[in-house]
């Protein structure tokens, strides 16, 4: 989203590394998301855009799922709208990521490391949690700070 950090240069540093990188595909109707793989940076460019104005792949475009393999997910980037320094999360309302990292603790590999990416601006002392609200590992924003 634009109010977001923009991962670009992380996602191009993924690829020059050699390491396999997945994104989030959505299903709008509910708060189901998975995470498919990419096979280059380019690909980006040619995939189509959301209602959300997202680009990732459509359902009809057959993709390896990160969790339907022994490997799993090692890290995920975690978006958000707001932040405090013990880890909770506020995000857009749909619990897209709360779910599936619901779905990484089922998985044999468990649950994947998670970092926010943040504005310094975005960090605050508390943020509005529920029960179904999974705290991320660590908070980074831009100015080097870690938090939590």
């Amino acid at each position: 989203m634009p109010d977001e950090v923009q991962t670009v240069e992380i996602i191009k540093d993924i690829f020059r590394q050699g390491k396999e990188c997945f994104v989030p595909r959505y299903k709008p109707e509910s708060n189901h998301m998975d995470m498919v793989k990419l096979a280059s940076y380019e690909e980006i460019a040619s995939l189509p855009v959301t209602s959300w104005n997202i680009q990732q792949p459509t359902e009809k475009d057959t993709r390896e799922e990160a969790l339907s393999v022994a490997e799993g997910l090692d890290l995920i980037l975690m978006p958000g709208l707001g932040f405090d320094k013990t880890g909770n999360r506020l995000g857009r309302g749909k619990g897209f990521y709360d779910a599936y990292l619901i779905r990484c603790m089922q998985h044999p590999k468990g649950k994947p490391y998670t970092i926010a990416l943040a504005f310094k601006e975005q960090v605050c002392e508390s943020v509005p949690v529920s029960e179904n609200d999974v705290k991320v590992d660590e908070v980074l924003t831009g100015e080097n700070e870690h938090q939590h």
